[in-house]
């Protein structure tokens, strides 16, 4: 079995993905930006056995980024997911392989451990990792939830059967009011977007997790070029709602949105939604995705997605352990920082939880 570390400089990365049904959020440029939004390190793993190979993007943290003055966790690591649904990618040959999938995944647990990571958060690929989201890894402390997608080839006619008959009764209205959904280049109206998604962030009291930088919207729109769409619905020119969608290898993916609040009772994303299922169809893709909840919640957004669809696909948040002595020092500093027991800490749900900066269960 050979593994390989990857940078993203390294032309193996591009070529692997060649060969590897994929989506955006497996992109070097992709990783290397968020590597760079969270002052990360970008890397990938590709492992080999035969025909068989498994590939891995993810980002590695130091953490002494927290632990500036602590020598002994400047030589500490943990490795997570770039923002969205990374996840692994494998072929054919080891997607028929379950013993292969197992061993690569023991083999890159042992080599990060190996190199000081100490945890591990990774986050499964809804589409692409059906079957290894559908069986169990004893690797990890794994957290189920749902996401909703539109299934592309079924007919015009019964994806809107499948529409709840709430979201079909705002789309009329919408329509009969004059909204209008349409995707246009995102170069023409990306600062459009940028203020009507900050506005919704700050209207919802979203989490610091949900805020991008102006130059963090630009950059993600170069880094994806023809695979980055923005659908807009406007009133009377003017744009009342906007959302960010991404095409790649036959899978379009809602990213980021939001809606003016003055016109939040038309629900004018109900409309853009709609508009965005059709579209995709029309330029051949298998699936539209929508997403789950805040943080993966059954919550209104999964609520409102699960309305135009009743297909769902399973997601993993993968945590795990890997060194248990680094970890517990990592705590200890972290509950002297917050001025509490190590033991109150660790009954927090947050993973891992030395980064957290709040106490409660």
């Amino acid at each position: 079995m050979k593994l390989q570390i990857i940078d993203t400089s390294d032309s193996l990365w591009a070529d692997t993905l060649q060969s590897l049904r994929h989506d955006f959020y497996h992109l070097p440029a992709y990783v290397a930006l968020e590597a760079q939004r969270m002052q990360a390190i970008a890397k990938a793993v590709l492992i080999q056995q035969g025909e068989k190979q498994l590939f891995l993007p993810y980002l590695l943290r130091r953490c002494d980024d927290i632990f500036q003055d602590d020598l002994q966790a400047s030589e500490i690591f943990d490795l997570v997911s770039p923002y969205g649904y990374p996840g692994f990618l494998f072929n054919a040959a080891a997607t028929e392989s379950p013993e292969f999938i197992q061993l690569a995944i023991d083999h890159l647990m042992q080599t990060l451990k190996a190199e000081g990571v100490c945890s591990v958060v990774l986050r499964s690929h809804p589409i692409l990792n059906q079957q290894f989201n559908s069986t169990d890894h004893s690797q990890f402390c794994s957290i189920q939830t749902e996401t909703v997608a539109v299934d592309l080839s079924l007919t015009e006619v019964e994806i809107w059967q499948q529409t709840r008959s709430e979201h079909r009764n705002k789309i009329n209205k919408c329509k009969r009011a004059g909204l209008v959904a349409s995707v246009v280049p995102w170069r023409d109206h990306l600062d459009t977007f940028i203020d009507i998604y900050t506005e919704t962030m700050n209207r919802v009291g979203a989490s610091s997790a949900y805020y991008f930088t102006g130059d963090y919207f630009l950059q993600f729109a170069e880094v994806l070029q023809e695979k980055l769409h923005l659908c807009i619905v406007e009133l009377d020119r003017q744009v009342v709602c906007a959302g960010l969608f991404t095409e790649c290898c036959g899978i379009v993916q809602y990213h980021l949105g939001g809606t003016r609040q003055a016109f939040l009772k038309q629900s004018p994303s109900t409309l853009m939604f709609d508009y965005v299922r059709y579209w995709a169809k029309d330029r051949g893709n298998q699936v539209f995705h929508l997403g789950g909840g805040v943080g993966g919640a059954n919550d209104s957004l999964h609520h409102f997605k699960a309305g135009f669809s009743h297909q769902r696909y399973s997601f993993s948040l993968l945590c795990a352990t890997l060194d248990e002595e680094k970890y517990q020092y990592l705590v200890s500093l972290q509950a002297k920082r917050l001025a509490v027991q190590a033991e109150q800490l660790l009954q927090t749900k947050f993973f891992p939880v030395y980064r957290s900066s709040v106490v409660h269960s």
